[in-house]
């Protein structure tokens, strides 16, 4: 028996209107029950959509014209948003940005992890989504015998030559303008991936968001940077609040933005900033959240759902350089810290020096390996801290904290569909999961984190 086609043909223009969102942001609409994703539609809106990729049972559309706007859509403020890959939904309205973020971790843990009792609590947004980001790494290249500097286009490496970004902090985008115009004075060459020539392959600026510190990373190919001091003068001279002037040499055919060289230049190794009462050291290579205005958000949330009382053992796996460990040891009798990262435990018990924290320990190793090991010696935490990377937690660490039995488990996550399948395991394994609060962190993009609270099931 022959399949049905689908209804619509490629490159065949329809009316359309759009009935819901991708948790991307993607308008969705329906023909004849074919949905076709396309971005910048919002619901409720009737537009007119050129079909650009048709499946078995989904298609792809290009937005043409908007002929019923949404009360929602909003004017976005960035010259490139249509054009660079960096940002999902300016098109939108604020509201119903964190209306999506707010369904899109409801979908999850009904669809994901079948736990459709669980409260999700409204997001919690930023009073000012925008100027929130506190590091920027744009790439290099060369156009008409002149530097370029911005971010890639959606799904290509052509740079978009662009003067300003509207969610990064404004000095760090001022800085990044003013490097590629005395690089471009002093005749150095962008890097040229395809021929893997060229010296300036990115230039990075990291902000201390409550300190002003400011540092500048010149990530080059090669280790030779061409009239090194004359370079270093006129940055300093154009911004006196820099405090370090940093070169990272990457030589490899990579997409990684860092090498494994770093030299200091000029100035300090690290610049500070605070998160609350707590000061962190930032190196070149440090893992620092971007949004620090939201990290203490997120990291209060966290600390609320921990309930430490000042007599509690409390594990942290995944602890990076230590800001959740650091502001837990403020309330817990004891922390553990574990990272498989060597650099970030390293910054870890520095920042705890830094803060004359001495309850936290922090350990070099993956988590599933080392939490066992902890079991062996006696240590039974009340509380276990998790805060993965996107691809969420490994089961091996998910039968670890099952085998530990605290009384209490706290999920940070930034994947609400890793979050929904790996609280299904642990309520599986005989928790409850008591309520989750996402978090705004990355205002204009489909990203979304999220605080959860579990409880041993009595």
């Amino acid at each position: 028996m022959a399949k049905p086609k689908p209804p619509v043909e490629k490159n065949e223009t329809i009316e359309l209107t759009f009935e819901d969102l991708t948790h991307e942001g993607d308008g969705v609409g329906k023909v004849n029950g074919y949905p076709l994703f396309v971005p910048y539609g919002l619901p409720g809106e009737k537009a007119l959509v050129k079909v650009i990729k048709v499946k078995k049972n989904f298609g792809f559309g290009k937005l043409l014209e908007v002929q019923e706007s949404s009360p929602e859509r909003v004017e976005p403020p960035c010259d490139v948003f249509y054009q660079c890959g960096g940002c999902q939904l300016q098109h939108m309205s604020y509201d119903m940005q964190l209306e999506m973020k707010q369904k899109q971790v409801k979908d999850a843990m009904r669809k994901i992890g079948h736990l459709e009792h669980v409260p999700v609590h409204p997001v919690k947004g930023m009073k000012d989504p925008w100027r929130y980001r506190n590091k920027v790494s744009m790439p290099v290249g060369e156009r008409d015998g002149r530097l370029v500097a911005g971010f890639y286009q959606k799904r290509s490496h052509n740079i978009i030559d662009m003067d300003t970004c509207v969610v990064q902090e404004e000095s760090n985008d001022r800085m990044v303008e003013a490097v590629r115009r005395i690089a471009e004075r002093h005749g150095i060459r962008a890097y040229d991936e395809k021929n893997n020539r060229g010296v300036l392959r990115h230039i990075m600026v990291r902000t201390g968001k409550n300190t002003q510190d400011v540092m500048v990373v010149l990530v080059t190919r090669t280790k030779n940077l061409p009239n090194q001091e004359e370079l270093i003068d006129e940055i300093r001279d154009a911004y006196p609040s820099v405090k370090s002037i940093v070169q990272n040499v990457n030589y490899k055919r990579t997409n990684v933005i860092l090498g494994p060289e770093t030299n200091v230049l000029w100035g300090e190794e690290y610049i500070y900033d605070t998160i609350g009462d707590i000061k962190f050291a930032i190196s070149a290579k440090s893992f620092y959240q971007i949004n620090p205005t939201q990290t203490k958000t997120l990291y209060d949330q966290a600390l609320e759902y921990a309930a430490l009382t000042g007599s509690e053992q409390v594990i942290d796996a995944y602890c990076g350089i230590g800001t959740i460990s650091l502001f837990l040891a403020q309330q817990a009798k004891k922390v553990y810290g574990v990272e498989v990262v060597p650099e970030a435990v390293a910054d870890a018990k520095e920042n705890a020096k830094l803060n004359r924290i001495d309850n936290a320990e922090f350990y070099v190793g993956q988590a599933e390996k080392i939490m066992p090991w902890w079991k062996s010696q006696g240590l039974a935490p009340d509380v276990i801290v998790v805060d993965p990377p996107r691809k969420g937690c490994d089961e091996a660490l998910l039968q670890s904290m099952l085998d530990m039995q605290p009384e209490r488990i706290v999920y940070v996550s930034c994947n609400p569909s890793t979050l929904a399948r790996d609280l299904r395991v642990l309520e599986d394994g005989g928790y409850e999961t008591k309520e989750i609060q996402p978090v705004d962190m990355f205002p204009q993009t489909s990203h979304v984190e999220a605080v959860t609270w579990l409880e041993k099931k009595k």
